[in-house]
């Protein structure tokens, strides 16, 4: 349930806190925008007290949550390396999402759905009412950000919008900017639900259960990027779906490639949970990810940045290749190290290859805690 004051969420719960207006960086005002955050965190009085324990904000990916705890259950926890009896541990729904933060499902000021009035979002406009979020819940600093994906994309302009409030900072399997591929395979999503007759131009949510077939055909695409070429291979290759023939004299939609069906119910299960106009929303703030933009340029941007960063990323990365983390790696003004994940399954190897993943965490917080030593 839902904290009803706008206050810190107690542990394990969540509120919705309202931030005020968000002025995106193209202009548009999205009036008294409120974002659902979320607070992991253990009273143990053999550990740090609850008052002095440091903040960690987490930044979730395109289709995730604020729950962390939910999504990264193998980190997040007492004695985990994101350990709630050390830290207190935010993560918060992003502005354009459709988990309690302010979206275009959300009501608009003026009647209706925001809909398509929602205007276009970047992810710099997603850390400002993160940055919003701070100052109404009274914090001033952060012990580290940290973040993959779209996460991660978040993680690094964090370090460049507002450098004085974090202390170190994790960047996870994103790029300096959406390269033309990303773009091209991430606006293919969006045509794919803007071409559903349900889509209605974004204005759906009172005229029915919206684009649902399109959602499906965008998470079909995104999730052959999310893994690995070789792990789809050898888990799927040419077989038949159990029970249906694609080898057969007519092809249709129930004779179907093992592959298929995976793909299908990855899109069902997508469709079940999340809204259409959100995806649009946060799929093109990803396309506009450039942190070189109005800072003269990506290597610019990047060389300027004090804020002491680490940078992990997956061998088998389709989505964000890892030469895109070696490149953070050499242009970072404050680079404190690269990790690398070894899996063949692709850019969800973050959430997959938990000892990996949880060896990363625990190194960079290592650091982290000793550069806050040092500052003290």
């Amino acid at each position: 349930m839902p904290v009803p004051s706008p206050q810190l969420p107690r542990p394990g719960t969540f509120a919705d806190i309202p931030v005020g207006d968000v002025v995106t960086e193209a202009g548009a005002l999205i009036p008294d925008v409120s974002l659902r955050c979320f607070l992991f965190s253990d009273a143990n009085d053999e550990h740090t007290p609850e008052e002095t324990k440091a903040f960690i904000l987490v930044e979730h990916a395109l289709t995730g949550d604020g729950d962390v705890a939910s999504w990264w259950s193998e980190m997040v926890g007492p004695g985990k390396p994101l350990d709630t009896r050390r830290y207190r541990i935010l993560c918060a729904n992003a502005l354009g999402g459709c988990q309690g933060s302010t979206g275009p499902g959300s009501l608009h000021p003026e009647g209706g759905y925001w809909g398509s009035r929602f205007p276009g979002i970047s992810i710099r406009d997603q850390v400002q009412a993160e940055r919003q979020l701070l100052h109404a819940l009274g914090i001033d600093s952060l012990h580290a950000v940290l973040g993959a994906s779209m996460g991660g994309a978040r993680t690094l302009e964090w370090t460049l919008m507002y450098p004085d409030m974090v202390n170190a900072a994790l960047v996870i399997a994103v790029s300096a900017r959406a390269s033309g591929w990303q773009i091209g395979m991430q606006s293919s999503q969006i045509r794919a639900i803007e071409a559903d007759p349900a889509w209605h131009g974004g204005d759906y949510y009172e005229a029915g259960p919206g684009p649902v077939w399109g959602l499906g055909q965008a998470r079909r695409i995104a999730h052959l990027t999310y893994r690995g070429e070789l792990e789809i291979d050898e888990r799927f290759g040419v077989d038949p779906q159990p029970g249906e023939d694609p080898y057969g004299p007519c092809r249709g939609p129930s004779h179907r490639f093992s592959v298929e069906g995976y793909l299908d119910w990855q899109a069902q299960k997508l469709q079940n949970r999340f809204d259409a106009g959100s995806y649009v929303a946060l799929t093109d703030a990803l396309n506009r990810h450039d942190v070189g933009r109005g800072r003269g340029g990506m290597n610019a941007a990047l060389g300027m940045s004090q804020v002491p960063t680490m940078v992990a990323g997956v061998d088998t990365d389709i989505l964000y290749p890892f030469h895109q983390q070696e490149h953070l790696s050499r242009n970072l003004g404050n680079f404190i190290g690269l990790s690398k994940i070894t899996s063949p399954t692709g850019h969800d190897g973050f959430l997959i290859e938990s000892r990996q993943m949880g060896q990363i965490l625990e190194k960079f917080l290592g650091k982290a805690d000793l550069l806050a030593n040092q500052l003290s």
